[in-house]
């Protein structure tokens, strides 16, 4: 069986995605990495008018960015491949990772959230379930691969050598449990780092050759930066940097720059996120 827990093998690609993953195995070889300036104006005024409504948990730019690139891997599916075992799969499901910082210290612990999205879900569930893994996590609870982590960590030295080995081969041959995949942040279809919220410019950040993960979007922090016209008048505009680094084994230029095309769209016109997933958009 070449089919897996978490995806389907293609069988039926061109040859250039069937060779490039035989030439090129590891995920880390293979890293491409997109930049964009995103003009807040419209997602400011989106948001003021959400929270007009005096929600008990605001909304705020984060879930915009999730949802809109939820939105996006929904509606481009060969975002949602990754390679395993030099072969190329399509993922099960379409999920986001992040990680929760309890507490903005320097010895404060982290967490690890997980959206396992679904069609018909839209900004509002989505707002409902950051929201609810959030206050999971602040409140002291644990992920389970954490509490995992947490274990093995106590085993002696040469354990926990060989429990690496055994996740490492298990890891390259689809194998691994399903209770791992549902909660490891590197079998997510996109791994998302918000370093604008402990005040960091958005930058490069590499995939991993552990687990399935094709896509890593970086959230820099939010600044003012001149915006021009097409009469060359200039505006300071709120904005903000994010940067995609992707597995170009995945598909080509062309699909990558019609993604971001639609991106860009999503967050140009935040109103679009009030529609399901999987509900289709004009760009």
């Amino acid at each position: 069986m070449l089919n897996r827990k978490d995806g389907k093998y293609l069988r039926d690609v061109d040859s250039m995605h069937t060779i490039m993953p035989i030439i090129y195995p590891n995920r880390c070889d293979n890293e491409a990495f997109i930049s964009e300036i995103v003009d807040l104006t419209n997602i400011n005024r989106y948001l003021e008018k959400k929270n007009g409504e005096n929600p008990e948990y605001k909304y705020n730019l984060f879930q915009v960015l999730i949802t809109s690139l939820l939105k996006t891997l929904s509606l481009r599916p060969k975002m949602n491949r990754f390679v395993a075992h030099k072969r190329l799969y399509q993922r099960n499901e379409i999920s986001a990772a992040f990680t929760v910082k309890k507490i903005f210290s320097d010895d404060g612990e982290e967490a690890l959230a997980f959206i396992h999205a679904k069609e018909d879900d839209n900004i509002n569930s989505i707002h409902d379930e950051i929201y609810r893994q959030v206050s999971y996590y602040k409140g002291g609870s644990k992920d389970s691969s954490t509490e995992a982590m947490d274990f093995v960590q106590k085993l002696p030295v040469p354990i926990v050598q060989l429990i690496g080995n055994v996740a490492r081969f298990l890891d390259k041959r689809g194998l691994m449990p399903k209770s791992v995949i549902e909660t490891d942040p590197y079998y997510a279809t996109c791994v998302v780092s918000n370093l604008g919220s402990i005040k960091l410019h958005a930058g490069y950040h590499h995939l991993t050759n552990w687990g399935t993960t094709s896509v890593f979007m970086v959230i820099g922090e939010r600044k003012l930066r001149p915006f021009y016209d097409e009469e060359g008048k200039v505006e300071m505009r709120d904005s903000v940097d994010i940067t995609l680094t992707v597995d170009e084994r995945i598909a080509d230029g062309y699909y990558y720059a019609k993604t971001i095309r639609l991106l860009r769209k999503l967050l140009e016109n935040p109103e679009l996120l009030e529609t399901a997933l999987i509900e289709k958009v004009e760009y």
